[in-house]
């Protein structure tokens, strides 16, 4: 039974050997030479019998592999396989409370016009709705930064103007009437270029994409524009989600500009932190929120696996890919998450549960964990991640220390090459792979190229190593309410990602040369509140949050 097994894996695996030199069809006949050689990259041998055995199935399958490639598949179909992250039996409190958000009376336009550029949105809110700037006046005001500023930033690859201004003459009106949408009217933020905005060019990044429009507008968009949010810019991403390099250039570090912000979230964490826009949203597989956030000194949160809705998003990883805030303040990225999250009938992996966040908690009341053989082992932040927990403790904190499950949690990661891969079929086998900016050996192209072969018994295989994997996560987070880790602490940030679980990172201090360092707290799933509301304490017990990169503060 095991060998036959492995024949349907060889199989699988020899069609795309076959198929592909350079990506051009191959027609030479399949024979057992053929299938020893390629029985060397699986690591299986064969006896001549059973080779001889396998060709005609081998053949078979490869008429079925080419007539499926004709069908030519956009991005946006999914498989018809969903990921989740809820392990059996495993249950939820459904019972939804009402949000007071606590927008303050007493703010004023700053002296210093520039200063505005760095308000919470709580302070814009306050100042909207007492009438003490519109929305138009507001957006003009980014607009005009983005202008003045993204030249030497490259955060933003379409400025949404029209848009933007018409969305918020719509909120101004609605205001007069006596209308109003929350703290997110009349606000204007950034939004990845992943992200489609109907009648706007939706480039993922990439130069094949470059001129692309996407006759749709992704839910996260149209979420926003409910909640009266304004968008005046589709931000940099690198090329499609991976890293700081897109077809224009490479987003730089508001902090130095001599180093990029990372990614690929790049635009909107590096935009969020320059002042060119409130907030912005961003996307995560494998970091792409954490990251620039860590970079760039904003704030950032991967949301659970299936918070929030992808539709309308370029598909990277159908089971890994996340939508979540890049913020200047834990608090606004509560805010933003609100407004964003939920069911939309069209990303079926998307899970009703409310979201009850409250800034009042109590840490002496909670079990935070800590990944103790992270936190001593010697890295460069290890200084200020230290006093991170100094703090939490004096803030009432009860620190555990604790470890992640001892797991080959790498040997996982080629799930999401192997997606990767069929979510950009038609790039490699067009050839346009080829005018993407990077071409090295750990680039996008080559890895999609690499992937052809990874067999596919071992992704299914891989998967069941993660649901196991899922099922050790769960059981030592009944142990603590969430835990605090060094950002790139061991394998957490892949762990992770692979479990579902959300995250936020936020700063906590700045190295000797001025740059930003982050913390980062992991929460249970589908357990946002608890999640950014001890991180908001935190966060409200220290100032880093409020510097602000020099350069974009004129």
């Amino acid at each position: 039974m095991g060998k036959r097994i492995y024949t349907l894996l060889l199989g699988l695996f020899l069609g795309f050997l076959l198929a592909f030199t350079s990506v051009h069809f191959i027609n030479d006949d399949i024979t057992s030479n053929v299938i020893s050689e390629a029985s060397k990259i699986i690591g299986i041998e064969f006896t001549q019998a059973e080779q001889d055995s396998m060709i005609t199935e081998l053949e078979s399958n490869l008429e079925a592999y080419q007539s499926l490639r004709k069908l030519k598949l956009d991005n946006s179909i999914p498989p018809a396989l969903n990921f989740n992250p809820i392990p059996a039996g495993r249950t939820f409190d459904t019972t939804e409370k009402p949000i007071e958000w606590h927008i303050p009376h007493d703010v004023n336009l700053p002296e210093n016009q520039a200063d505005l550029a760095f308000y919470s949105i709580r302070q814009l809110a306050s100042l909207i709705r007492q009438h003490k700037i519109t929305s138009v006046e507001l957006t003009k005001f980014f607009l005009d930064r983005i202008v003045q500023y993204d030249d030497t930033l490259q955060a933003v690859i379409t400025v949404t103007e029209e848009l933007a201004l018409e969305q918020a003459q719509k909120m101004d009106e609605e205001l007069g009437n006596g209308e109003y949408h929350g703290p997110l009217h009349g606000i204007p933020y950034g939004l990845k270029d992943l992200f489609a905005v109907e009648d706007y060019k939706t480039t993922w990044g990439a130069e094949p994409y470059k001129d692309q429009i996407r006759n749709e507008t992704a839910t996260v968009a149209k979420k926003l524009e409910e909640a009266g949010a304004v968008l005046i810019a589709k931000t940099t991403l690198g090329a499609l989600a991976y890293g700081d390099v897109w077809f224009g250039g490479t987003t730089r570090n508001p902090w130095n500009l001599d180093q990029g912000s990372s990614g690929s979230s790049a635009g909107s964490a590096a935009g969020t932190s320059a002042g060119f826009f409130p907030f912005a949203i961003g996307t995560e597989t494998w970091g792409s929120i954490i990251s620039p956030a860590n970079r760039t000194g904003a704030t950032g949160l991967r949301p659970t696996f299936g918070r929030v809705s992808r539709h309308g998003a370029m598909a990277l990883s159908w089971s890994m890919d996340k939508v979540g805030p890049l913020t200047r303040s834990v608090e606004d990225a509560a805010i933003v998450f609100d407004a964003i999250r939920g069911p939309d009938g069209k990303d079926q992996t998307v899970v009703d549960l409310p979201f009850n966040y409250t800034p009042d908690v109590n840490l002496s009341e909670l079990t935070i964990g800590y990944l103790k053989s992270a936190f001593e082992s010697d890295y460069d932040n290890q200084k200020r991640d230290s006093l991170t927990l100094a703090t939490l403790k004096d803030l009432g904190a009860k620190l555990t220390p604790m470890e992640l499950p001892d797991y080959p949690t790498g040997d996982l990661s080629f799930i999401l090459m192997a997606e990767g891969a069929a979510a950009f079929d038609q790039l490699t086998l067009s050839d346009k792979d080829d005018e993407m900016v990077r071409q090295g050996k750990s680039a996008w192209p080559n890895l999609f190229r690499s992937a052809r072969f990874i067999p596919a018994v071992e992704y299914i295989q891989a998967n069941r190593a993660r649901q196991e994997l899922i099922r050790k996560m769960d059981s030592l987070m009944h142990e603590v309410d969430l835990y605090i880790s060094p950002t790139y602490g061991g394998n957490n940030l892949l762990l992770t990602n692979l479990t579902g679980h959300p995250s936020v990172v936020l700063p906590n201090g700045f190295t000797d040369e001025g740059q930003p360092t982050s913390i980062t707290f992991i929460g249970d799933l589908f357990d946002e509140e608890t999640l950014l509301e001890v991180a908001n304490k935190y966060q409200q017990a220290t100032d880093f949050h409020r510097d602000h990169p020099t350069l974009f503060t004129k």
